[in-house]
């Protein structure tokens, strides 16, 4: 009489795994686990305190230590075993904004890949109107900066909610957008220049409901307009693609 070959339950538990993996739809999630994060708690650029008294130490470390520093666990938990078709982080938030199921993943990823661009967008001693072919791409978009300024402005004020106000390129003009929430122009095939975040965190202990105020204090005094120009130059480098 033949003996029962007692590997054959784990192999049959091993192919069904298998199976279940390679049966997963646009994102498809590996069995392994492990490996690299797809997101890094990057740095400040510049001590915390650096920015006042126009953002303070206080809400640097909160916005920074522990929003931001939220955003990029929950992100990396939820993107554990989800492999796609290239490894940056924006890779992973395009692929995920089509996918309803994926809502929570999105939210976060965008959420760490957002406040990683808006802190470098700052610099101490910053803001103002910026010159040289900067000035030039807004003054051809806009008019004149202080356009720009006031569609910044506006686009701050009259949304609703949570989110963030954009300095974008949409082919060879630059656009003023807020999105809602988490969302992010790379989701929508435009490139950002400049980002303000306006979700309350990022402001109430210093401004409380002036919204407003605190984004005229980031672009009188605050924004990194050598960034911005760089976020230009990297977008005319790669054909334009986000």
């Amino acid at each position: 009489m033949t003996r029962p070959n007692r590997l054959h339950p784990p192999l049959k538990t091993r192919f069904a795994l298998l199976v279940a993996c390679a049966a997963a739809a646009v994102l498809l999630a590996h069995c392994e686990g492990g490996g690299a994060p797809v997101f890094v708690q990057e740095p400040l650029p510049y001590p915390q305190d650096a920015l006042a008294p126009y953002i303070s130490a206080e809400t640097m470390r909160l916005h920074h230590g522990i929003h931001y520093a939220g955003y990029v666990e929950k992100a990396n938990r939820l993107a554990k075993g989800v492999r796609i078709a290239g490894s940056a982080p924006e890779d992973l938030i395009r692929a995920a904004a089509g996918e309803p199921g994926r809502r929570a993943l999105f939210n976060n990823a965008s959420q760490a890949w957002n406040h990683a661009f808006f802190f470098k967008c700052l610099k101490p001693k910053g803001g103002g109107a910026p010159e040289g072919p900067l000035a030039e791409r807004i003054n051809a978009s806009f008019g004149s900066f202080a356009r720009f300024k006031n569609a910044f402005l506006s686009a701050a004020e009259d949304h609703f909610g949570s989110g963030w106000v954009w300095l974008v390129q949409d082919g060879e003009k630059l656009v003023v957008m807020a999105t809602a929430d988490a969302d992010t122009p790379i989701a929508h095939g435009l490139a950002p220049l400049l980002a303000v975040d306006i979700w309350e965190h990022a402001y109430y202990l210093d401004y409380q409901n002036r919204r407003a105020d605190y984004v005229r204090s980031v672009l009188d005094n605050l924004v990194n307009w050598d960034f911005v120009a760089g976020q230009i130059q990297e977008t005319q480098k790669s054909g334009g693609a986000p």
